[in-house]
This record gives C-alpha cells, sequence and structure tokens, in this order.
C-alpha cells in the first residue's frame, strides 16, 4: 500500500482520502441515492467524512445518520461557525457566538443521532475565501474554545479542529489541543504554507477545501495547468487526480476530504493515494506559480 493511504487523524488512524459529504445535497430529491453513494464510499475504503448542518438544512446529516448503524467506525467530522439560511443566497449565515456554537453542536447530534461527535471544527470567519465577520459575528477566540472545550468535557465531542483560520489564531489555540485544521490550499493556491510547517510540527492534521482551487471567480483551478495536464497524459490519470496526489505527497500530514454525487468519480478520487509522484514529477509540479485563494464568496 501506498505511503500516502493512511495517517493519524483526531486519534484514529484513517484513510487520508476521506469524502466531503457537501456534495450530497446536490441528491436531495433522491435520499436512496445519496445513502447508496456514501455506502459505496464506505465500501471503498471510506472512514473519515466531513459534513455541517447547514450543508442541505440537515438533509446531508440525515443522510449519514442512515448509513451509521452499518459503519460505527466511521469518523465523523463537522463544523460549526454557521447555520442553516434556506432561500438565502448563501444558504447560510454566520453563527459564532459562543451559545450559537453550543446550539450547533446540539443541532448536529440530534440531526446525526449520535451521543457524541468525533471531530467538530470550528469555523472563523479570520480570512477568505468566505464572508468575514463582522458586528455580533465578531467574536475573540478564547470565549469560543472556551464552550468548545466544555463540550469536549462533557463528551459531546471528541476532538477540536480549526477552519479558515490565521497563522495567530492557530498559535492561540495550541493549548487547549487542536486535532486538525481545514483551510483552503491547493497546488495553485498555496497562502497556508506557513499553517501547515505549524501542523507538520505539532502533529496537526491538515484537510484543505478547495484542494484542486474552485469554480468562484477569481479562484485558479489546478486541472488548468499545462504543466498538471502533462503529468496526468504521462501517468494515465486525470489532471484531477494529479492535483490530490500533489497534496498527500506535501506532508504526511494531508488529508483529503474530496466531494462528489456520482460513483464514477467518487472512485476516481479514491484512487489518488494510490499514485506515486516521483521527485522530479513533484520539482515539475511545485515550479508552477502559486495565485492567491483571498476572494469573497458572498
Amino acid at each position: 500500500m501506498p505511503s500516502t493511504a493512511r495517517g493519524a487523524l483526531a486519534g484514529r488512524t484513517v484513510s487520508r482520502v476521506g469524502y466531503g459529504a457537501m456534495q450530497l445535497e446536490r441528491l436531495h430529491d433522491d435520499r436512496a441515492a445519496a445513502v447508496a453513494l456514501l455506502r459505496r464510499a464506505i465500501e471503498l475504503g471510506v472512514d473519515h467524512v466531513d459534513t455541517a448542518q447547514f450543508y442541505g438544512n440537515g438533509f446531508v446529516n440525515g443522510v449519514i445518520r442512515d448509513v451509521l448503524p452499518s459503519a460505527e467506525d466511521l469518523l465523523v467530522a463537522t463544523k460549526v461557525g454557521a447555520d442553516p439560511d434556506p432561500g438565502a443566497p448563501i444558504p447560510l449565515r454566520l453563527a459564532q457566538r459562543p451559545e450559537e456554537l453550543r446550539a450547533s453542536v446540539e443541532d448536529n447530534l440530534r440531526s446525526l443521532g449520535l451521543d457524541r461527535i468525533p471531530l467538530v471544527n470550528l469555523r472563523r470567519a479570520d480570512r477568505r475565501p468566505g464572508v468575514l465577520a463582522e458586528g455580533a459575528q465578531l467574536v475573540g477566540l478564547d470565549d469560543q474554545l472556551a464552550v468548545l472545550t466544555a463540550l469536549r468535557d462533557e463528551g459531546k465531542i471528541g476532538a477540536i479542529g480549526l477552519s479558515a483560520v490565521t497563522l495567530d489564531i492557530l498559535r492561540r489555540a495550541l493549548p487547549v489541543g487542536i486535532a486538525c485544521v481545514q483551510n483552503a490550499y491547493s497546488l495553485v493556491g498555496r497562502d497556508g504554507e506557513d499553517l501547515l510547517e505549524l501542523c507538520v510540527a505539532e502533529g496537526i492534521a491538515w484537510v484543505p477545501f478547495f484542494p484542486l482551487g474552485g469554480d468562484f471567480p477569481g479562484m485558479p483551478k489546478v486541472t488548468d495547468e499545462p504543466a498538471v495536464r502533462a503529468v496526468a497524459q504521462a501517468l494515465g490519470r486525470t489532471p484531477a487526480q494529479i492535483g490530490l496526489a500533489w497534496l498527500l505527497h506535501r506532508a504526511p500530514n494531508v488529508h483529503l476530504i474530496p466531494g462528489t454525487a456520482s460513483a464514477a468519480h467518487l472512485e476516481a478520487n479514491l484512487a489518488a493515494a494510490e499514485i506515486e509522484l516521483d521527485g522530479e514529477t513533484l520539482a515539475a509540479l511545485d515550479a508552477i506559480p502559486a495565485r492567491s485563494m483571498d476572494v469573497s464568496l458572498g
């Protein structure tokens, strides 16, 4: 098995290619298909699934709940810091205050049918891409960590992660014990190199979102890069697989959570863990210029 296959996350050893469940929302009108796709992911070795209550206003968590009785070893990671806002242009709103974080954890527990969530990521609003906090949603880190550590002490969550944070925020959070960091990061968007280095040093999992860049205006895409396409052609792989494989080779603590509503695409994403990139290939990919991911999504 390649060295890229498994790694540590929230006190567990899991496949380094998990599943980002947000795309299950696209199957909202066919719940059976959504359940079947998640079960297929588990059959293929996925044992880490990333979700949120605001994905489909609870629909995605409900699909995971349907699957959990036959997948007791599944590491479920959810995030708090935003709540569903159905009907809005972006169907979520920031919910950064301590009482909102606690309520969101309770909502996730109910919708997932769990007594304890293995990993909860605090989705801060400190940096783009995404909506930046303002007004009443500008909440101090210490107050947020206090409620999350209390929930951990109560046994309602297992581990605490951070999402969309700066280097300073990560450093300040280290004393409470941080299991992972989820920030935008890809071959063409390497804004977080300093955070990645700190995570490697501290044994914290690095779980990038937008691992292939993004489709939003102003965001570069890994699959558009000529060098990526050339490597993919040489290895008989897709450009997307090369972009994911590069991340797995970047550091041993990198875990991926690519999402899809397609079984074929799911299999292709998971196959990225099998790809070995030699030194010359990695050097060619590393030479691709990185661009800023500092764009607004709202």
